[in-house]
Formats: C-alpha cells, sequence, structure tokens
C-alpha cells in the first residue's frame, strides 16, 4: 500500500482566472513544480503554476474563479514514494514520517515512542505516547520534546530508534 499524506490545504479562489490560496503543511515547496499532480479530497489536479513568493497555486483545466472555488478547504495529498523522490534531504535530515513511530530512548529506559510531530511557532515537538511501564509508575501518558541538538543525540531510522538527553527530565514535569 502506498500510504497518502497530507502536503498542504487549499484556501480560497485569487482573482478571476482559477489561482487558488495554498497553505503548505511541508518543509518542500519545491514539491510544487509544474506538472506535478496530487490528489485533493475530490479529484486529481495537475499544477499549471505555482507562486512561492504570494502562496498562490493555478490548476490545470481551472481556469475560472468558479471551478477554483470548489477546491478551498480541500487538502493536497501525495504518496511516501513520491515525496522521497522528488525532495531531497540534507545531512541528519528526516522527513517527518520516518521519524513517527520511532522508540524514544534515554540511557537505554524506554519512555515512549513518537506518535505525532508538532510544530510551534518555529520549533518541531516529537509528541511522545509514554511506555506503559512509565504509566503504570503514574508518569504522564504523553509529552513533548523539542525537536532540537539539546535533547536528541542520536536518530536511527532504520531502527526506528531516537535516544535523547534531558527528555526524562521533561516528562518528569509533566
Amino acid at each position: 500500500m502506498n500510504k497518502e499524506i497530507k502536503i498542504a490545504r487549499i484556501g480560497r479562489s485569487i482573482g478571476l482566472k482559477g489561482e487558488l490560496k495554498i497553505h503548505l503543511d511541508t518543509d518542500f515547496p519545491e514539491q510544487f513544480k509544474k506538472g506535478s499532480s496530487f490528489d485533493t479530497d475530490t479529484s486529481r489536479v495537475t499544477i499549471e503554476s505555482y507562486s512561492e513568493d504570494r502562496g498562490v497555486v493555478k490548476f490545470k483545466n481551472i481556469d475560472n474563479k468558479d471551478e477554483a472555488s470548489k477546491f478551498t478547504n480541500q487538502s493536497l495529498y501525495t504518496t511516501l514514494e513520491e515525496t522521497k523522490n522528488s525532495c531531497s534531504l540534507g545531512k541528519e535530515e528526516y522527513f517527518w514520517f520516518d521519524v513517527i513511530e520511532c522508540l524514544i530512548y534515554e540511557d537505554g529506559k524506554l519512555l515512549g515512542v513518537v506518535e505525532e510531530i508538532e510544530r510551534i511557532s518555529n520549533i518541531d515537538y516529537l509528541h511522545i505516547k509514554s511506555s506503559q511501564e512509565l504509566i503504570d509508575r503514574s508518569y504522564s501518558k504523553s509529552f513533548l520534546i523539542p525537536y532540537m541538538d539539546r535533547y536528541i543525540k542520536n536518530i536511527d531510522i532504520e531502527k526506528k530508534c531516537i535516544e535523547t538527553t534531558g527528555a526524562f527530565d521533561i516528562l518528569e514535569a509533566s
């Protein structure tokens, strides 16, 4: 199965020629190049043009405000495979979908598992579901770890493991 991931939300129509405001849920705007196709909530669309500066997209065969407005508030989706093929990562950079479900360890002790990633202001936070052992010991059922070098020592995507430092202190304070 080729799982789809949400990469943008379509906003209101702009002007009379079928352009739409677009709100990205990705760090890879290069995905929105001319000719790229994406699924929406109701159909498949292909990009005719995209202005990153203006945050505006124009889809092929959508040529007026009425046609464009049918897409308002819909989401754009792509597959994990398409994302990996069209986006390049730098050293020690990871896709969110690769980090989700990683086990969190500190000093060899399992703290929990990454359930999702939340972006608050310009900082990403790993939302951790605490291990059952820690929950049984009356620790919080979940907590957030800032995705910063101060807390993240090592990530091994192949083994789905993240080693942390200071994360247990955050859990204790939760």
